[in-house]
């Protein structure tokens, strides 16, 4: 077998490796030197707190000359000149490298933020880089000024139109009201018309108030705004919109343009009481033909938009084909023909006669669900061209009139994936700027043409400054535009989110720029006021950002001054102490909104104004000053007021020792120089040589016992074992703890107490001064250990060993077995006399007693009895059995045992018992009680039969007298009867035997099947200031049954009024309460289970209560659509919980989102 081979050790050197630095420093700080760390002398140079010297006082917190663990670091941001190499030491370079042992004498460590965190010698890492860093603390201390946003970054960028923005709360939809808007807006037609409508005489409402001069309002922000973002708040609050609910966006445009109609119609031009009609509006024909005779009859009527059905993955040229495809009415749906006079079958088609120069298509996105019964939106792709020829659609279908050649214009889109929440933006062809954009609320995006290869925003040409906005929104597994798979030819694009498409007949010679008319003066007066607020924001916030440009130059140029020349470079330096705290607060004051000094910052240091040069410069981080008129001038109380060192204060208001880590000593010519003289001062003013002499030594006394504790508990180890001489007794219990590191008895900064301490002297010690009996708690230790712990303990005084333990003690505890056994023996006795009352009483069980002479005793006197006879050495004996208490002044009872008060009070025992008690304890007087079966109309039932007897005023006195009482609750069970005032009497049974029948004759024996029914049952604590409402919330707390649940009952009687009080109520001491428990009716609680058929509204209600509805009904809406709507917007929305909505946006967000994908608004 093969020897198993052993791997080298390897070999160490006892020297340095080569090239290795030796570290002096190291040298002077191994263990053993006091002066290493700041209590290296406790125990050392100094064991009695009499000897510290200032030296040691100026070691506890590193300000000794003679220590070495806080060494004075650079001041970091002082400016020194280049330093030049140095050649002190050198090694030839044609040396080899691994003879070499490099010895430098100027090493130090090196000063970092982590070691010199406690070094109150190091002032680099404070709030330095505040003023360090220009560009931050500029813009920092912009912001404790208040000088709030920059009003330019609302100023319009070249080459985009403007936004709009709703920017309130209150209407979380608006962005369904603003995208239309935009819409319009690009209809030049459309935009010269609201221009010239004039106000209409409307003695109801102001034309200040009307919708249309907020529209030509919105219109011409749209049109001369110098700002990125108009604000159409009064255009919304003069359509009394509802602000708690999304509305549809199609109904509203529909509703809209009618109104605009209304008002159009009311204008002197005829151009404009027929721009609506002549815009927006077409001609089609419901055409009937008879199968049979082949008679047709057609209907005409107008359109403002044609709506088409959507399939998945279709066309909009597909749609209209369908749309005006014939249908054959046949079966249920025959035609009556007025020349057959008969039902016959039919076919019907739509025909489109006339089309509006601006044609709308709305797309069915929101569709009712008959099966849900709820709205839903349809996810389907649609594709449509950007050219989209109508005269194949027409009924002249040989007709080659260009006119019928449409150019998309624009697009709305629904972003989100439920009917009921979501976002609303548009994509609009704008003529001004020959462009499309896409309309995001106020963030505006160029975008490349709808067909082009990549019709998305252009990013790089319109960056916005709020970016959030230009985050894509996933609602759904679909892109919102996204190309046909396989993907589209030029000239189309698709969208499963579009749902309005807006196209104008190409050549139109009204739709040109050259055809923009100027806004009414009225509108336009409202826009050249809100420019002009607007430039005049912009300068006043140029010239007050440049005005504290200038005061923070010359403020920091002032602090620098201050943190580049406030170190201290050795002991002899006259210094300071403060807190580190309080020099970050001195450099971070003029950075912090919350400082209570900020005001009188801000007006004092208008003492400093800018320089002469008058310019600034941040890249150079220099104030330049020409011609030195400003170099006297000193920043006076720019700091406003004191600023306390309390973090490193004593109680004695000292500095603390406990506190060095928060000391920094700074420079005191600096200090009185400049610190002062800008307006601060720290208080109090503390030097070194401050610190508490009170605190250091109780301090020295912990770490003494530290250090001692160890090496005493050790000798004492070693010796106490020892069995060859005399031995002492001590405490058990105070060596087990004085022997651990960290003894539960020792106080900081004081000495242990010492063995025969009060806490431990009876564990050796008895009350005559002998040894105790107790040999348990106490323990043998030697000679020697007596002798160590004498000198630790001087006054300790014990026992030894062989000392006899006490006479008296042993004697007393003899006659103590002795009385503890004739006790004993007494309490067997009378178990074995009252054996029947030791088994029954207080069992509740009072059917066992039937036709037995009894006695009433009161349930105290029978739980101490038998306490004591369980335990007589522990429990006193009962005294003398008391029943006066229960005998009214009149001589009678004032219990009412038929009544319910045979409580927990009282109870029964045997007659033979009673007369044991009168015997042994004095039992009187006697109150004789039988429980005595009684028959009432066939019923055998039970009665208390007692003497004497009831005493009904003494009675109901007796019980109503308290503050505090018990009741009992019981709980009904779902088999149970609500309790009636006919069913319960006063002359009820017993709490244990009461049923809710035939209540109004003497009481009625249960049967088993009754008795055995468990029914929780509950004791709580009430008086008389209580409510109802507070006993509900206390059986809340006790059974866990909602308040809202439960029925209480007390006498028969329901307590509906949750307001009354107990002593209204007149419930009496020990009363009892029933209490039924009622199930959550959920389908009330649920209310939007209901279907929504009973929620529903007719078509407009959505905006009922609105200017846009008013005055009409469902039967006067105006017909303009091509189909009847299977669902309107007032359907309720379905309690989703799954996903959230935006209280700003609607948008429907996942429901563990905290911020809303679209506006990053906060979710609730």
């Amino acid at each position: 077998m093969h020897t198993k081979r052993k791997r080298r050790q390897n070999q160490h050197s006892d020297g340095l490796a080569a090239g290795e630095r030796l570290k002096r420093h190291k040298l002077t700080s191994d263990l053993g030197n006091p002066w290493s760390s700041p209590w290296g002398w406790v125990g050392t140079n100094v064991t009695d707190a009499s000897d510290i010297t200032v030296e040691h006082l100026l070691a506890t917190c590193g300000f000794a000359s003679r220590s070495h663990h806080h060494l004075f670091c650079a001041n970091k941001y002082r400016k020194c000149p280049a330093e030049g190499v140095n050649l002190a030491r050198t090694v030839a370079s044609e040396e080899p490298a691994k003879d070499v042992v490099i010895i430098s004498d100027d090493e130090t460590p090196t000063c970092d933020k982590k070691r010199c965190l406690k070094n109150p010698n190091c002032l680099n890492y404070l709030a330095q880089d505040w003023w360090e860093d220009a560009e931050a603390g500029l813009k920092a201390y912009l912001s404790a000024m208040d000088l709030g946003p920059n009003p330019d970054l609302q100023s319009k960028k070249p080459g985009l139109p403007v936004g709009l923005r709703v920017l309130t709360q209150s209407l979380p939809g608006g962005c369904m009201v603003l995208i239309p808007m935009q819409v319009w807006f690009q209809d030049i037609c459309f935009r010269n018309g609201v221009y010239q409508c004039l106000p209409a005489d409307d003695k109801d409402r102001s034309f200040d108030d009307s919708p249309i001069l907020q529209l030509q309002t919105t219109f011409a922000a749209l049109q001369e705004s110098r700002m990125r973002v108009f604000n159409p708040e009064k255009l919304v609050g003069s359509l009394q919109l509802r602000t708690n609910e999304q509305q549809d966006a199609q109904e509203f445009s529909k509703l809209f343009i009618t109104h605009l109609d209304d008002e159009f119609k009311k204008q002197p031009d005829p151009a404009l009481k027929h721009l609506v009609s002549n815009q927006f509006e077409g001609t089609q024909t419901y055409a009937t033909t008879c199968m049979r005779c082949g008679a047709r009859s057609e209907n005409n009527s107008d359109f403002l938009e044609i709506e088409v059905n959507l399939e998945d993955n279709t066309t909009l040229e597909n749609c209209i084909e369908v749309l005006l495809q014939s249908e054959t009415l046949s079966g249920e749906n025959k035609y009556h023909c007025s020349k057959c006079q008969s039902l016959e079958d039919a076919t019907r088609q739509l025909i489109l006669q006339k089309l509006p120069p601006v044609l709308h298509f709305s797309l069915l996105r929101f569709v009712f669900d008959v099966t849900t019964l709820e709205r839903k939106k349809r996810k389907h792709n649609v594709s449509f061209p950007t050219v989209l020829d109508m005269n194949k659609f027409l009924s002249n279908r040989d007709a080659t009139n260009e006119d019928n050649i449409y150019e998309l214009k624009g697009v709305l889109v629904h972003k989100g994936s439920s009917a009921y929440h979501g976002h609303y933006e548009a994509m609009v062809f704008d003529v001004m700027h020959d462009s499309w954009f896409a309309f995001n609320d106020e963030v505006v995006s160029k975008m490349k043409p709808p067909g082009s290869e990549h019709p998305i925003s252009d990013k790089g040409k319109a960056k916005s400054k709020l970016p959030k906005k230009r985050r894509r929104v996933e609602d759904s597994s679909d892109d919102d535009i996204a190309e046909i798979q396989p993907p589209s030819p030029a000239g189309r694009m698709a969208s499963r989110d579009a749902y309005m498409l807006v196209y104008m007949r190409r050549g139109d010679a009204r739709g040109g720029p050259g055809q923009i008319q100027k806004p009414p003066q009225r509108a336009l007066d409202v826009v050249l006021q809100m420019n002009q607020s607007h430039a005049e924001a912009c300068a006043t916030y140029t010239a007050r950002r440049e005005e504290l440009k200038a005061k923070f130059l010359a403020l920091r140029s002032k602090m620098q001054e201050i943190y580049r020349s406030w170190n201290v470079s050795s002991c002899d330096q006259a210094s300071l102490v403060v807190s580190q705290q309080a020099l970050n607060r001195f450099l971070s004051q003029p950075f912090d909104k919350s400082t209570d000094s900020l005001t009188h910052h801000a007006s004092s240091i208008d003492q400093l104004g800018p320089t002469s040069g008058g310019q600034s410069n941040l890249n150079g981080l220099i104030n330049h000053d020409d011609d030195g008129e400003k170099s006297e001038q000193h920043l006076s109380s720019f700091m406003a007021g004191e600023i306390t060192v309390e973090e490193t204060l004593c109680s004695h208001g000292r500095l603390d020792p406990g506190k060095a880590a928060d000391m920094k000593r700074i420079d005191r010519a600096t200090y009185e120089s400049l610190i002062v003289a800008s307006g601060a001062s720290f208080v109090p003013k503390l030097e070194p040589r401050d610190i508490c002499r009170k605190c250091v030594e109780g301090i020295f006394l912990e770490k003494l016992y530290q250090y001692e504790h160890p090496r005493h508990v050790s000798q004492f180890d070693a010796v106490v074992s020892e069995t060859d001489s005399r031995g002492y007794w001590v405490s058990r219990h105070w060596v087990k703890d004085w022997r651990q590191p960290k003894p539960k008895m020792h106080v900081p900064s004081r000495s242990d107490p010492a063995p025969d301490s009060e806490l431990f002297r009876g564990h050796v010690l008895c009350e005559h001064g002998g040894l105790a009996l107790n040999i348990s708690a106490r323990t043998r230790i030697s000679q020697k250990g007596f002798v160590l712990l004498k000198t630790l303990f001087p006054s300790w005084s014990t026992l030894p060993d062989d000392v006899s333990p006490c006479a008296v003690c042993d004697a007393e505890a003899e006659n103590s077995r002795e009385d503890k056994r004739e006790l004993r023996k007494t309490a067997e006795d009378e178990k074995a006399r009252l054996k029947h009352m030791q088994e029954n009483a207080l069992n509740g069980n009072t059917t066992l007693l039937e036709s037995v002479a009894c006695a009433l005793v009161p349930a105290s006197f029978v739980r101490e009895w038998k306490l004591w006879i369980l335990r007589p050495g522990h429990h006193p004996r009962p005294a003398r059995l008391d029943n006066s208490s229960y005998i009214c002044d009149h001589g009678l009872l004032a219990l009412d045992l038929n009544g319910g008060d045979l409580d927990r009070s009282v109870c029964l025992v045997r007659r033979p018992d009673w007369d044991t008690l009168e015997t042994l304890y004095g039992a009187a007087p006697l109150i004789t009680v039988e429980n005595q079966p009684v028959t009432d109309g066939g019923v055998l039932s039970s009665k208390f039969v007692h003497d004497p007897p009831l005493c009904e005023e003494c009675r109901i006195k007796r019980k109503s007298d308290y503050d505090l009482t018990e009741v009992t609750i019981r709980v009904l069970g779902s088999e149970d009867p609500d309790p009636t005032p006919e069913t319960y009497t006063k002359n009820s049974g017993p709490i244990m035997l009461l049923t809710y029948r035939s209540r109004n004759v003497e009481p009625q024996r249960q049967s088993k099947r009754i008795r055995t029914v468990k029914r929780r049952v509950r004791r709580i604590g009430i008086s008389k200031e209580m409510s109802v409402k507070d006993i509900k919330l206390l059986l809340q707390e006790e059974l866990g049954i909602p308040t809202i649940c439960q029925r209480l009952f007390y006498q028969g009687r329901e307590l509906a009024d949750n307001g009354a009080s107990v002593a209204d109520l007149w419930i009496l001491a020990n009363d009892v309460l029933d209490l039924r428990e009622e199930e959550e009716n959920e389908e009330l609680l649920e209310t939007d289970t209901e279907t929504p058929h009973q929620w529903r509204e007719p078509d407009g209600g959505g905006f009922g209560g609105t200017l846009l509805a008013r005055g009409w009904t469902s039967e006067s809406l105006p017909d303009d659509t091509m189909s009847d709507r299977t669902a309107t917007s007032s359907s309720p929305a379905p309690i989703d919980t799954t996903t959230k909505p935006c209280p700003m946006c609607t948008f429907e967000n996942p429901a563990t989102a905290t911020a809303c994908e679209i506006c990053e608004g906060r979710l609730i």
